[in-house]
């Protein structure tokens, strides 16, 4: 296998299999698991589409010019963070919500992770043939786990949305379905924003952002892990 394929497509499987391990009640169909990933990968055809459009439409076209901090976090939030979260949570819908294996909470991080690296895993794959090994090497501490972290946060609100379902409460279940996809947009949308200023005391704080993110990452997903539960016993996290 080529080498850059391989540096490509690594660490975002890396990162799955750390977080399949971390289900340590009952783990998911390994075919369930690589359906979601490929969903993932799929999410990017409809999301590069509609960011193309997007951006014709808002950046080249009603902001055509024009700089500054607000038409680039328009760009981001709007035109790239809401779109690759909206695909993702999408498809990790279609492939997960009433699949009768999803019975626990931390189900729902497994599933939602496995979205987000799918299509980390395809996007890797063409920025590293394109830019090469050096590309492959940053990517995989900044821009794979930052994936693999918006899964972590949408899986699990995404998971509190399944036990409400199974609880009855319709009210909750819509609160948490929307946290599942504007709080993964939010920390996406920030990311990039951050990532792609010219600035230099933004390129620190995108660094300590992403330090920051992945310690609290860290401690709430062992959390997450450790609370796990069946959906439809009423206990929450």
């Amino acid at each position: 296998m080529d080498l850059l394929l391989i540096a490509a497509i690594v660490p975002p499987l890396f990162l799955l299999y750390q977080i399949y391990k971390m289900d340590k009640i009952e783990r998911e169909p390994l075919g369930l698991i690589i359906k979601l990933l490929f969903f993932g990968v799929l999410s990017v055809i409809p999301t590069a589409f509609v960011e193309t459009v997007l951006n014709g439409v808002v950046v080249q076209g009603l902001f055509a010019g024009m700089t500054g901090v607000l038409v680039r976090a328009i760009e981001y939030f709007l035109c790239v963070a809401l779109v690759e979260e909206g695909f993702k949570y999408l498809f990790l819908k279609l492939g997960s919500w009433r699949n009768r294996n999803f019975d626990y909470c931390f189900d729902a991080v497994v599933y939602a992770v496995a979205v987000s690296l799918g299509f980390a895993l395809f996007e890797n794959i063409g920025y590293v043939s394109q830019f090469g090994i050096q590309v492959a090497g940053l990517r995989a501490v900044t821009a794979i786990p930052g994936h693999c972290i918006f899964g972590i946060f949408m899986g699990h609100y995404y998971g509190l949305a399944k036990m409400a379902e199974a609880d009855g409460n319709e009210a909750v279940k819509r609160s948490m379905l929307k946290k599942a996809l504007w709080v993964p947009i939010l920390l996406h949308g920030f990311y990039d924003f951050a990532a792609s200023s010219p600035s230099a005391t933004m390129t620190l704080v995108f660094f300590a952002f992403i330090i920051v993110v992945d310690v609290i990452a860290y401690r709430q997903i062992k959390a997450y892990a450790a609370a796990d539960t069946r959906v439809n016993r009423g206990e929450w996290w």
